[in-house]
């Protein structure tokens, strides 16, 4: 009898709806990454910049730079680093949370990639998957008319390095 009443709550829950939720989480940032980062990533989190030893926290939209022994979190680049070409000097790829604690070891481990040129950026991109990209030529969102001027070391609000003719962009003292 005890078997008889385990095979048929087997065979009944067997015709039972069963629900299975399996967490799936894609976060893509790619509307988030800069005109000048590479393509190839649909999530970035930083981006180091070998050449001039610096990071970009994509998510804030900073500079994280070195200076006096301090690492300082702007939305520019300091003057120093005014003629630097984002959108041709090489960008690494690091998806780990604060890169820059770990500089010395990125550093050594990146050098090779130092004066590195011709990584595709976005900007440049004829996927339509970076369309989304605020500033990118084929991206048809309202005041989108001009694409972006300069080197890229630009910012979008006030007073930056870019060489921009938008109102508030490279004009003053730096």
């Amino acid at each position: 009898m005890k078997k008889l009443f385990i095979l048929i709550l087997v065979v009944v829950s067997g015709f039972m709806p069963f629900s299975s939720s399996a967490q799936i989480s894609v976060n893509i940032n790619i509307g988030s990454q800069p005109l000048w980062g590479p393509v190839g990533y649909d999530h970035v989190d930083y981006y180091y910049l070998p050449d001039i030893e610096s990071y970009y926290y994509v998510p804030r939209r900073q500079f994280i730079y070195l200076s006096n022994g301090e690492w300082i979190f702007s939305t520019v680049l300091p003057s120093r680093y005014s003629n630097y070409d984002l959108y041709n000097g090489y960008k690494v790829v690091i998806n780990s949370p604060k890169p820059y604690l770990h500089f010395k070891e990125q550093k050594v481990k990146y050098a090779k990639y130092k004066s590195n040129r011709g990584q595709a950026v976005i900007l440049r991109s004829d996927n339509p998957k970076y369309y989304v990209v605020k500033g990118h030529p084929k991206n048809k969102s309202k005041g989108n008319e001009k694409g972006p001027q300069g080197k890229g070391n630009f910012k979008e609000k006030g007073k930056g390095n870019s060489k921009s003719e938008s109102k508030g962009q490279g004009k003053g003292k730096h």
